[in-house]
């Protein structure tokens, strides 16, 4: 098998629990699903990095949500790199795929050669969750802290939802001779069991001085979480990306003491949901003197996806809200 062999568990989020401990958690590889996000953007390599990173986390948690519609991930800063964005949308039906897209806007000649996530300033770390149609988002908040996406999710779960979770992320381009150059990318989610609501709904900001996942725990679950933890220190990198070890025999290696349980994977690939109907629906609170600052030379309104690429090209006389009433 070469690195470039298309396998089973890509592309999967697998759900586990570890019954001795009062755990659960979240095996992810997301090969193609990541090539897929990152190939319609021409981004510096620290900038990758840092969609890598948010594309794993936002799969990982994710698919700990029942969802309706769709949980997003967002980083606004003051840095060179001022937006990530990811949006995670569940299944449609049982067995069908969720889908994942992510984008990010830099300022491209602030960039530098510093580690991806020195490119990130001042700023904060969201999750937002919206249920549809009729349901009130949730949204919660916690600054950027730590040295990486990773430890600011898990500061937002000890923050703002009381569960300590933790992550162990890899990721990069795999560069096997004679294979096309591709994305290889995996990694684990860790968090306690929930005693109430997966979700608290006051969205707390974590201003008064950042939780850690062992603020959190005492007695039997605080043993049980230093226990686990040091078994979850041994992974290795090619332990989360190869494609030589499943995500089962990967539980069995790293936790067989805790009496793991695994359940059904979830399938993900990269998705969008863009669409005419929808861009149209964006330029309808605009009336026709700002649809016409918008026409270009050639007669048309545009607009691009930040998320796929689709370009859209409209005729401005049906778009805006004068030609939703048909006023012209």
């Amino acid at each position: 098998m070469t690195l470039g062999t298309k396998i089973a568990w890509d592309d999967t989020v697998l759900p586990f629990q570890l019954d001795r401990s009062d755990m659960r958690g979240r095996v992810a590889r997301l090969d193609g699903v990541l090539g897929g996000i990152l190939k319609q953007h021409a981004y510096p390599a620290a900038v990758e990095a840092l969609v890598a990173e948010m594309a794993l986390l936002t799969a990982l948690i994710g698919q700990t949500i029942k969802l309706r519609w769709k949980l997003s991930l967002q980083v606004q800063t003051k840095g060179a790199v001022r937006m990530i964005a990811t949006d995670y949308y569940g299944p449609d039906e049982e067995g069908q795929p969720a889908r994942i897209r992510a984008y990010a806007s830099f300022d491209a000649d602030r960039i530098t050669d510093a580690p991806p996530f020195e490119q990130l300033g001042d700023g904060y770390f969201a999750i937002l969750i919206d249920q549809g149609k009729g349901m009130a988002p949730y949204q919660g908040i916690t600054p950027i802290a730590g040295g990486s996406l990773r430890e600011c999710a898990e500061a937002y779960f000890a923050q703002s939802e009381q569960l300590p979770t933790r992550f162990a992320l890899s990721f990069g381009r795999s560069t096997e001779p004679g294979v096309p150059e591709h994305w290889r990318a995996g990694g684990i989610m860790l968090q306690h069991m929930p005693k109430a609501s997966p979700f608290a709904t006051d969205g707390g900001t974590g201003e008064a001085g950042l939780l850690q996942a062992q603020d959190i725990v005492q007695g039997d679950d605080e043993e049980n979480w230093t226990r686990v933890n040091l078994h979850l220190d041994t992974v290795e990198d090619m332990e989360l990306i190869g494609p030589m070890l499943p995500p089962t025999d990967l539980l069995v290696r790293l936790f067989h003491e805790e009496v793991p349980r695994v359940f059904d994977a979830q399938p993900v690939r990269f998705g969008c949901t863009c669409s005419e109907d929808r861009v149209r629906q964006s330029l309808s609170i605009y009336s026709s003197k700002d649809i016409e600052k918008m026409t270009t030379d050639d007669g048309r309104v545009t607009a691009d996806c930040q998320f796929c690429g689709a370009h859209y090209e409209l005729d401005p006389e049906t778009v805006g809200f004068e030609a939703d009433h048909g006023n012209g």
